[in-house]
C-alpha cells in the first residue's frame, strides 16, 4: 500500500525549531521583495554575499567558481561551475519572481467626484473582487524625460500611508450581487484611492493638481513621467504566521516565491558539483512568459552560451544543443494545495496536501493536459530517486480534476530546449489571492529537494 502521510508526524523538536527558523529568513525576504525587480535586486545582494561573481567581467571559469548575470534588474542567473565538462549537462532549478498584482495605466491621474485616483490594468490571473477594501503599497521605478531613474516605495514602511480600491456597501449592491464573480468588479473599475485634498488654485480637477504638486515635491516627477514608468500595487502586509500552532505562513507572493527563496537558498548551500548548477529566477511566468525578461526570452540561452565559453575556450550552436540535451531541469513552481472548504475541485488521489512535502507534477496544462510538457516516466525515476536518497518528504499530484480547467509553467518552454524537466514545488492554500497560505514544513522540504537535486552525481 502506497500513501503519503502528514511530514510533521516525523519532525523531532530539534527538527522543527530548524524548519521554524528557515522560515524567518523567507518572510523577510518576501517583505522585502515584493515586486519582481525587488525580487531581483534582493537576491543579488545575498548571492554576492556568497560570493558570487559578475560572469560578464570574467575572463574564464573553473570548477567551484559562483558567478551571476543580471537581465534587465528582473532576471537572475545564478551558476556554480561544476567538475564535470559542462557540455555533460546542468542541473536547473528555474523559478519565477512576477506575481499577480494591479499595475498603473500609463496615463493613470484623473479626478473624480472629489477624489483624486489611479486608472490601473491588472497582472496576471487574479479574482478582482479580492483586491478590493484591503491597503495597498506602490513600487516601481519612473524614467524621467533626462533619463534619470526615480525609485518610487510607499506603504510598507512603519507610519506611511497606503493606497486601496473601493468597494460597493453592502447597503447598495443588491444588483452587485446579482452578477457572476468575474463581473462584481470590472478591470476598469480597478481604479486606485489615491488623495482627496484639492489643490487650492485650480478650478479644474483640483484633486489630481494637488496629487501632482505632491508626487512633484517628493519624487520631482511630472505627469508625462508616468509614460515611462513601471509601478506596481501590491498588498500593504508583510508576511506572517498563520494558526495558533503557526505552522503555515501568510503572505503576498508565495506564487512564486517561495520556490524563489528555497532554490537561492539551496545554491548558497552547494558546494563543488559534480555537475555545473544553475538557479535561474525569471519573469513574466504570470502572463505566458512572453518579453525580453520571460523564459521564451533569448537571455537563457545567452548565459549558457557565456557559461560554455568560458569554461572551455570556445563557443558554437552544437555545444550549446548538446548541453541542454544533457540537462535536468526542476521548473520550480506552486501547485495547489487540497482545501477542506473546496474539496469538490480535486480528485483526491492525486492531489498535493498540504504538510506532506514538496511537491512533483508530472504535467499541469488544461483539460486533455493542453499546454504542458508531461515528463517521461525515466526522468521522474531520477528525480525520485534524488529525493529518497536526500531524505526529501515529497507527493506527487496533478492540479484539480480532469476538466476543471487548470494552469501552466515555464516547464513547457525548457522542454522545447530538449531538455528534461519536470514541475516542482510547494503546495499552496488561496493561490493568486492577495494572501496565500504554504505550510513551513513543505517550504523546508522544498529548499532540501532543490538542494538534493543539486548534489546529484
Amino acid at each position: 500500500m502506497f500513501q503519503k502521510e502528514n511530514g510533521w508526524k516525523t519532525v523531532s523538536p530539534e527538527q522543527k525549531a530548524q524548519i521554524y527558523s528557515f522560515s524567518e529568513g523567507y518572510k523577510t525576504y518576501l517583505d522585502k521583495g515584493k515586486t519582481e525587480r525587488l525580487a531581483c535586486s534582493v537576491a543579488l545582494e545575498m548571492a554576492k554575499a556568497q560570493g558570487f561573481e559578475n560572469l560578464e567581467e570574467k575572463k574564464s571559469l573553473k570548477a567551484g567558481d559562483k558567478v551571476y548575470i543580471v537581465n534587465r534588474d528582473k532576471n537572475l542567473f545564478l551558476a556554480i561551475i561544476g567538475q564535470e565538462d559542462v557540455e555533460k549537462g546542468i542541473s536547473f532549478v528555474i523559478s519565477h519572481i512576477d506575481c499577480p498584482r494591479i499595475d498603473l495605466k500609463q496615463n493613470p491621474v484623473y479626478s473624480d467626484s472629489g477624489l483624486a485616483m489611479f486608472k490601473t490594468h491588472y497582472y496576471g490571473g487574479i479574482k478582482k473582487y479580492q483586491w478590493t477594501a484591503i491597503p495597498l503599497a506602490l513600487h516601481g521605478v519612473v524614467l524621467k524625460a533626462n533619463g534619470e531613474k526615480v525609485e518610487i516605495s510607499l506603504g510598507d514602511e512603519p507610519g506611511d500611508p497606503v493606497l486601496c480600491i473601493t468597494d460597493l456597501l453592502p447597503h447598495l449592491a443588491t444588483d452587485q450581487m446579482q452578477k457572476k464573480a468575474t463581473e462584481i468588479i470590472t478591470g476598469e473599475g480597478l481604479n486606485i484611492l489615491a488623495g482627496s485634498l484639492p489643490d487650492e488654485e485650480s478650478e479644474k480637477d483640483a484633486e489630481k493638481e494637488a496629487l501632482l504638486k505632491l508626487l512633484a515635491e517628493k519624487y520631482d516627477i511630472c505627469e508625462e513621467d508616468f509614460l515611462s514608468a513601471e509601478l506596481e500595487a501590491v498588498p500593504a502586509f508583510n508576511a506572517t504566521d498563520v494558526g495558533f500552532d503557526r505552522s503555515m505562513i501568510g503572505a503576498y507572493g508565495h506564487d512564486d516565491r517561495v520556490c524563489v527563496y528555497t532554490s537561492l537558498m539551496a545554491m548558497f548551500e552547494t558546494e563543488n558539483p559534480t555537475k555545473t548548477a544553475v538557479c535561474l529566477l525569471t519573469d513574466k511566468e504570470e502572463i505566458g512568459s512572453m518579453g525580453s525578461t520571460g523564459m521564451r526570452s533569448a537571455f537563457f540561452e545567452y548565459a549558457v552560451a557565456l557559461l560554455i565559453e568560458k569554461t572551455t575556450g570556445t563557443y558554437n550552436e552544437l555545444m550549446l544543443k548538446r548541453t541542454f540535451r544533457n540537462s535536468m531541469c526542476l521548473s520550480s513552481d506552486v501547485c495547489a494545495g487540497v482545501d477542506p472548504n473546496f474539496p469538490e475541485v480535486h480528485d483526491k488521489m492525486n492531489a498535493s496536501y498540504m504538510g506532506r512535502g514538496v511537491v512533483l507534477v508530472k504535467y499541469t496544462g488544461s483539460r486533455g493536459k493542453a499546454g504542458t510538457s508531461d515528463a517521461n516516466a525515466e526522468f521522474m525515476g531520477i528525480i525520485r530517486r534524488c529525493f529518497d536518497e536526500g531524505d526529501v518528504c515529497w507527493q506527487s499530484a496533478e492540479l484539480g480534476k480532469v476538466d476543471l480547467g487548470g494552469g501552466g509553467t515555464i516547464a513547457q518552454y525548457v522542454a522545447n530546449l530538449d531538455m528534461e524537466v519536470v514541475d516542482c514545488g510547494v503546495p499552496l492554500l488561496s493561490m493568486h489571492a492577495p494572501f496565500e497560505i504554504a505550510s513551513k514544513y513543505d517550504i523546508y522540504m522544498a529548499y532540501k529537494g532543490y538542494k538534493a537535486f543539486y548534489a546529484q552525481k
